[in-house]
C-alpha cells in the first residue's frame, strides 16, 4: 500500500538546499567585495583624466562595468549558468548596501537591465569591457575614451539643459505669480478663475518659446557634433 504525501512532506521535498542558498549569498558578497576593490582601483585611475560627462550617464555607465565584473567572477566561482543574474543580484544588494531605497534599486536594476543590451541581443560596450577587464588595467577609461566626443552624454550639454529647464521653472512660476498680483491689484472685478487662467496663460508665453528655443540650440549642436564626427 503506497503512503501518501502530506502538503508538509511537499513543502520539505520542494524546499531549496539550505547550503545551495547559503553558497549563492557567499558568492554574491564575494562578487560585491570583488566590484568594490574593481571600482576603487579603476576611479583612482580615471581621476586624472577629468572627464565631463553627464552625471546620470557616468553612474549608470559605472553600474554595467561592475556588471559585467561581477559576471565574470561569478563564473569564475562555479556559477556559469545564472552567473548574469546573480550579477544583477548582487549589484540590487549592492546599491541597497549604498543607502539607495528598495524601490527605486528595483527600478534601477530595471532600467540596467534594458540597457546591458543593444538591439541585436549583444552586450552593452560597458559590460563587455567590464567582463573582459584584467585587474588594475584601464578599462574603464576605455570605456569612456568611446563617448568622449558624444555630445548627447557631455557633462555641457547636461549643465545647458539642467539651466534651461530651471529657467523655464522659475521663469515661468515668476510671471505668472508676477500677472496675478497685477491682475489682482488692477483688476480687482475679474474671477479668481479668470485671474489664475491670465497668470498660467502668461507663463506658458513664457515657457513654450524658451523650449523651443532649447530644441533648436540642441539640434543645432548634435548636428554640429555629426558633423565634426
Amino acid at each position: 500500500m503506497e503512503e501518501k504525501k502530506t502538503d508538509s512532506d511537499k513543502s520539505i521535498a520542494e524546499a531549496p538546499d539550505s547550503k545551495t542558498v547559503t553558497a549563492d549569498v557567499s558568492i554574491m558578497d564575494a562578487c560585491i567585495a570583488r566590484a568594490r576593490e574593481v571600482q576603487a582601483v579603476q576611479l583612482e585611475l580615471i581621476k586624472s583624466k577629468d572627464y565631463d560627462f553627464a552625471p546620470e550617464f557616468k553612474s549608470m555607465t559605472i553600474q554595467l562595468y561592475l556588471l559585467g565584473v561581477m559576471w565574470k567572477f561569478a563564473e569564475g566561482l562555479g556559477n556559469a549558468d545564472d552567473a548574469r543574474e546573480l550579477a544583477f543580484t548582487a549589484l540590487q544588494t549592492m546599491l541597497l548596501q549604498d543607502g539607495m531605497q528598495k524601490q527605486k534599486a528595483a527600478k534601477r536594476i530595471e532600467f540596467l537591465r534594458k540597457m546591458s543590451k543593444l538591439e541585436d541581443d549583444h552586450d552593452a560596450l560597458a559590460v563587455a569591457i567590464g567582463y573582459e577587464s584584467a585587474p588594475n588595467d584601464s578599462s574603464l577609461a576605455e570605456v569612456f575614451d568611446h563617448y568622449i566626443d558624444d555630445m548627447q552624454v557631455s557633462g555641457a550639454f547636461w549643465r545647458l539643459y539642467d539651466r534651461g529647464r530651471k529657467i523655464m521653472l522659475y521663469g515661468g512660476l515668476l510671471i505668472a505669480f508676477a500677472v496675478i498680483w497685477f491682475v489682482t491689484l488692477f483688476m480687482p472685478g475679474n474671477s479668481t478663475v479668470a485671474t489664475l487662467a491670465a497668470g498660467l496663460i502668461a507663463a506658458a508665453l513664457f515657457v513654450i518659446p524658451v523650449f523651443l528655443i532649447g530644441i533648436f540650440m540642441y539640434r543645432a549642436k548634435i548636428k554640429k557634433a555629426k558633423q565634426i564626427s
